[in-house]
């Protein structure tokens, strides 16, 4: 690097044009601290920190360089080795966020590495729980996991709103809430109300109240994420649900706790309950719905069961239900008129 060169990037730390400078103006935007959930900007502040050893100090305008990309393509192939190709491909698209924030607010001309190809792929659209899962979870869980599991199976809602779900939003008969993850664009998400069932009625009102949230730790604090997941990952070991087969899947899976959203789906429609009444219970857009139940239904047969029940009860049937088999009548001799 020349002295001209180092003068300049220099000049440009002190002045707050890097890659940090654009961090801090990112953060303090409108975009991020009033169009972004809590738990969003705490999550993108984390990652952004990350990446502020690594690039913090690079002046501004190299972000504008095409050659940009291949520094943050080597980078996340660097995190990838290192925490999961998952993690890295989140860092980035964190960055490729504020890049392109910093695009259409006249900070940059270009965002070099938006749209990158994803390391991390994962499909799990046809993993539900089935019943001897969840009887296997529960013989081991610790109790406030085991009532996350009911809340989750009993409502259809995310974890990230349970763990955070007040007494008041239950009335003894259904509980009421906005889902967070609807919030978004500074909109206030709209009111879900899910009646409860018996055994989730029976659940709640046999709890003591040691907290304003439902779902606490044995000493009554608020469960964090982290935390929380540490729990579900040792108790779904402990059911050995880290490796498991499932019907029509040719890799072992592993059971996890966004997997009981869409198991609750297709336990409604077994139930005999219609895309729209599962939609109005979950906070699902009927489309999703739709989507959810043409992947997940193929993992259960409870359908398929019913299904063939209707069919050997109805009146419609009733002639397909008395064929049997009977040896063939006799053909008349060929050429010869029949008797």
């Amino acid at each position: 690097m020349s002295y001209a060169e180092a003068e300049k990037m220099l000049k440009a730390r002190h002045s707050g044009d890097t890659f940090n400078g654009l961090i801090r103006e990112y953060t303090a935007s409108l975009e991020f601290t009033d169009k972004l959930s809590t738990s969003t900007q705490r999550e993108y502040r984390r990652m952004l920190a990350k990446a502020e050893p690594e690039f913090g100090d690079m002046p501004r305008e190299v972000l504008n360089d095409p050659a940009v990309r291949g520094d943050f393509l080597d980078w996340r192939a660097k995190v990838a080795r290192a925490s999961g190709e998952r993690e890295a491909d989140n860092r980035l698209s964190v960055i490729s966020a504020m890049l392109t924030w910093a695009r259409e607010n006249g900070r940059l001309h270009v965002n070099h590495i938006q749209g990158f190809k994803r390391l991390y792929h994962a499909d799990r659209s046809e993993i539900v729980w089935l019943p001897e899962h969840i009887d296997a979870f529960m013989r081991v869980a610790p109790i406030e996991l085991q009532r996350a599991l009911i809340m989750a199976l009993h409502t259809g809602q995310r974890q990230g709103d349970l763990l955070v779900l007040p007494w008041s939003a239950y009335d003894g008969t259904a509980i009421t809430l906005r889902q967070g993850k609807s919030a978004r664009g500074g909109r206030v998400a709209p009111l879900v109300t899910i009646p409860c069932t018996k055994a989730l009625r029976r659940m709640l009102d046999g709890m003591q109240r040691v907290s304003p949230l439902i779902l606490t730790t044995k000493t009554g604090r608020a469960l964090q994420k982290r935390y929380f997941a540490r729990l579900w990952e040792q108790a779904t070991a402990d059911a050995g649900l880290n490796r498991i087969t499932l019907p029509g899947l040719a890799e072992p899976v592993s059971l996890h706790f966004h997997d009981l959203r869409g198991t609750a789906v297709t336990m409604l429609s077994e139930a005999g309950c219609q895309p729209q009444q599962i939609a109005t219970i979950t906070g699902h857009s009927l489309k999703t719905v739709t989507v959810i139940l043409d992947r997940y239904l193929a993992r259960t047969r409870a359908l398929a069961d019913q299904a063939i029940l209707n069919w050997e009860n109805s009146p419609r049937t009733e002639f397909a239900n008395r064929l049997q088999t009977s040896p063939p009548e006799p053909r008349s001799p060929k050429g010869k008129a029949d008797a």
